[in-house]
Parts: C-alpha cells; sequence; structure tokens
C-alpha cells in the first residue's frame, strides 16, 4: 500500500511504496529533503511530523536528540498519510543521483594520514553536483563507503576526495596500501543537501574538523569562484599541525582575498605551535559571540558537529542558519564511512 507525503512548508506532495523509507521515496520523486548520513545517525533529515503515524525497523539513534514531534524520513516508513514540516534543499532536487562507473586517475599522499584520491569519470558522462554534496562507493559485496566531494562543480575534471585512513578499516587499508591508478570502482552520486545557501547575504563562517575539511574546501571555492562578497573564515580543527594536510590552500585563499580569513586550531599543539588551541568551536565562539547573523558551515566528526550545534545554537544562531555534515562511520564489520 501507497501512501502521500505532503510538505507543508511548501505544498509538495510524493507517494511512498511500502517498505520504501520516506527519504528514498522523495529522491526518487526530486523533492529535495535535506538528508545526511542516511543512517538514521546524524539527524540532518529530521522533520517536524504534523500528521499521521511513521515506524522504523529499529529507533534510529538520532531520533531522540530530534526532539518531541519529529520523525527521521531517512530510516522511517509511512505507516499512513503524512504531512511533515521541513525545510527542502534548495537545487539538490533538480539534480539526478545516477551509479557511474569510476577510474582511479590519481592516490596522492597528503600527510601521515590523509589521501586525495582523484577519480576520473567515462569519456561520455558527466556528473552535475553541488559543492558539499559526497558519493557513496557501491562495493562487491553491497557494502558502501561514503566520502565527500572535495572540488567545486566548476573544476570537475575529476573528483577530489580526501581519504583518512582508519585503523582496521577494510577500504582505507586498501586504499593506502593496495589502490593502484585505473583500478575501476563503481560510485552513487551526488547525495545529501549539505549545500551552500547562496541568496543568503549574510557573512560566512566555515569549521571543520579534520577531513571536515573536504566539503567546506568545495563551498569556499564556489564561493570564491562566482564572486560572492560575503566576509568569509575557515576554523579548520585538528590535533597537532601536521594534521593540517592542505594548509598552504586556506593560507592562499586569504592572501588572495580580503574578505577571507583561515583560522587553524590545534587541540594537542606542538611545542612550537603560537597559534589558536583548543577546541575548534570555542575558538569560533570567542570570536563572534553573537552568531545570530550569520551562516555557518560545519562538517566533521560527531562530537565536534554536536558541541558546535549546542553552543551555537545557545549563541543566537537560529537552526535555518546552521549547516553541518556530521562524518558518520559505517556498522558493518571493518567499515568506515566519511559521512
Amino acid at each position: 500500500m501507497a501512501f502521500s507525503v505532503t510538505i507543508e512548508n511548501s505544498g509538495h506532495q510524493f507517494q511512498v511504496e511500502e517498505k520504501e523509507t520516506i527519504l528514498d521515496a522523495a529522491i526518487r520523486q526530486n523533492v529535495g529533503l535535506p538528508y545526511g548520513c542516511r543512517n538514521g545517525r546524524c539527524g540532518s533529515c529530521a522533520a517536524g511530523l504534523v500528521a499521521g503515524a511513521v515506524s522504523y525497523v529499529e529507533v534510529p539513534e538520532a531520533l531522540e536528540k530530534a526532539g518531541e514531534g519529529k520523525c527521521l524520513p531517512c530510516q522511517g516508513f509511512a505507516a499512513s498519510n503524512l504531512t511533515l514540516a521541513v525545510r527542502e534543499a534548495k537545487g539538490t532536487a533538480d539534480i539526478e543521483v545516477k551509479m557511474i562507473p569510476v577510474r582511479v586517475h590519481a592516490v596522492d599522499h597528503l600527510s601521515h594520514d590523509v589521501a586525495r584520491l582523484l577519480l576520473k569519470l567515462p569519456e561520455t558522462q558527466r556528473l552535475q553536483f553541488l559543492a558539499g554534496q559526497y558519493l557513496d562507493f557501491v562495493l562487491a559485496d553491497g557494502n558502501r563507503r561514503s566520502f565527500s566531494i572535495a572540488n567545486a562543480p566548476h573544476d570537475d575534471k575529476y573528483i577530489e576526495l580526501h581519504i583518512r585512513h582508519v585503523d582496521g578499516g577494510q577500504f582505507t587499508n586498501w586504499v593506502f596500501s593496495q589502490m593502484k591508478e585505473r583500478a575501476i570502482l563503481r560510485i552513487e552520486a551526488p547525495l545529501g543537501s549539505f549545500i551552500l545557501d547562496e541568496d543568503s547575504g549574510r557573512p560566512l563562517i566555515f569549521m571543520g574538523g579534520g577531513t571536515g575539511f573536504a566539503p567546506l574546501k568545495g563551498q569556499i571555492e564556489q564561493a570564491l569562484a562566482k564572486g560572492i562578497q560575503r566576509p568569509m573564515v575557515l576554523y579548520w580543527g585538528v590535533r597537532a599541525e601536521r594534521d593540517l594536510y592542505l594548509r598552504e590552500l586556506p593560507e592562499q585563499w586569504a592572501l588572495a582575498h580580503q574578505d577571507f580569513r583561515f583560522v587553524p586550531v590545534l587541540s594537542e599543539p606542538d611545542a612550537s605551535w603560537d597559534g589558536r588551541t583548543g577546541w575548534v568551536h570555542d575558538a569560533v565562539l570567542a570570536d563572534f559571540p553573537d552568531l545570530s547573523g550569520y551562516d555557518l558551515y560545519m562538517a566533521g566528526p560527531p562530537p565536534m558537529v554536536d558541541a558546535g550545534r549546542t553552543a551555537f545554537a545557545a549563541a543566537g544562531m537560529p537552526a535555518e542558519q546552521m549547516h553541518y555534515d556530521s562524518f558518520e562511520f559505517a556498522h558493518d564489520a571493518g567499515a568506515e564511512s566519511n559521512e
């Protein structure tokens, strides 16, 4: 039995089939519901359940955090006709999600535990995407690994990924020790709704942790290439100086653009470090105690994102101005994912 879902904010309607999650149905019918991890952990897809009933195979972790009267479309199944209160992601609904073979063009080791992967699409195909979205590697056993796209849409000769080595992670072990150029992989892309609101006139704050720099890189490069005239600052939180694996890039942006600033923050600083230290979200709050007039984009480990969401809301940032991508890890044995 199919049920109808109505988006209260826009009036858009779509149908959900039996055994189909609400989010899968929305993606299939080009309705731009927001989402991130798609496994019920990050809470990016949380929607107000105005009317109707939603069921789950297992109650997702993020449902309790989402608050009373909410549902998680990425894990939820329609048990009746539904009305949802949710802000639709502009632009993503117009882009087709594709399953595409790709060839590994290059594997560059940027630091002790981060590699840059450049993927080449078939000559006859092009991947349309928005800065900040991600892709899934679809493995032979059906498992998936998710990684943010690190390049901007205007620079799409290759798909750029930043992959951090995870101890015991089967996929990243293979990337770091066995992956060869010209290897063929299969991806599904583009995915996610972590994208820039280009219509806003508010100043931009970007906050990344570790390889959370990857989607922010694409967003910043897009904003700079389009000549967006808004003050921008990037806070990049890592443990030690060696973890700033592409430090020269944001330093170049700061030199070339007077409206852009770069603030690296180390949680376990080297003895010679004379820059900012501590937790990266604390550095943001020290510089911006009132966040009500800013748009914020943050990407990285769940503890960083969770701490930021709580602290920034307390500093006056409205929920609709806070955009985030929480890098959840896959749950199958030995699996890892940066989304």
